[in-house]
């Protein structure tokens, strides 16, 4: 993780201090702490809920707190067919979390439309939110939103968090 050990080593191997920048602090806190909001659509649903089962066990994976409401949430699992009735709702969902918000689409359904090439679907929820990570599949197995998970928290990771860096920071480590 980048992390510097300075100081000396107790006998059981420990280092006495430890430090890293706090920009990766933060990070990881966030990677740490995704709360997704609620927002099953069809048959992807089943499979997103089946991936919080004792089972599968998402809290693993830092984010198994499913939240009802928009404001305690930072990540959309956008699991179903979209209609475009339900198209503002989801946009109105979005614009109520709070930053840095993160979208996952899962299926084939949120992702393209799938099958469903009609005036009432959406062909994809990338054209009225921002998608972060397309999980495939139909419907995606609890393991495909695991690796769609583990992808978001990797591109978190290299989230700048401020917006102005020192000029001793190296150029290759910004993302």
């Amino acid at each position: 993780m980048g992390l510097i050990q300075i100081g000396r080593h107790d006998k059981d191997g420990t280092p006495n201090v430890v430090t890293m920048t706090v920009e990766k602090a933060v990070n990881w806190a966030r990677k740490g702490s995704l709360w997704p909001i609620t927002f099953g659509l069809a048959c992807c649903a089943i499979e997103m809920i089946a991936a919080v089962s004792s089972r599968y066990d998402m809290d693993r994976y830092c984010a198994g707190v499913f939240r009802a409401t928009p404001r305690q949430s930072d990540l959309m699992i956008v699991a179903g067919t979209v209609c475009r009735r339900m198209a503002p709702v989801i946009r109105k969902l979005y614009d109520q979390m709070p930053e840095p918000k993160y979208v996952i689409a899962m299926g084939s359904c949120a992702t393209s439309g799938n099958i469903y090439d009609s005036y009432s679907v959406v062909q994809g929820v990338d054209r009225f939110v921002p998608v972060d990570i397309y999980v495939p599949g139909c419907p995606p197995t609890p393991e495909a939103l695991f690796d769609g998970i583990l992808k978001l928290q990797e591109r978190i990771m290299l989230k700048r968090v401020f917006l102005r860096q020192p000029d001793q920071v190296k150029p290759g480590l910004k993302a």
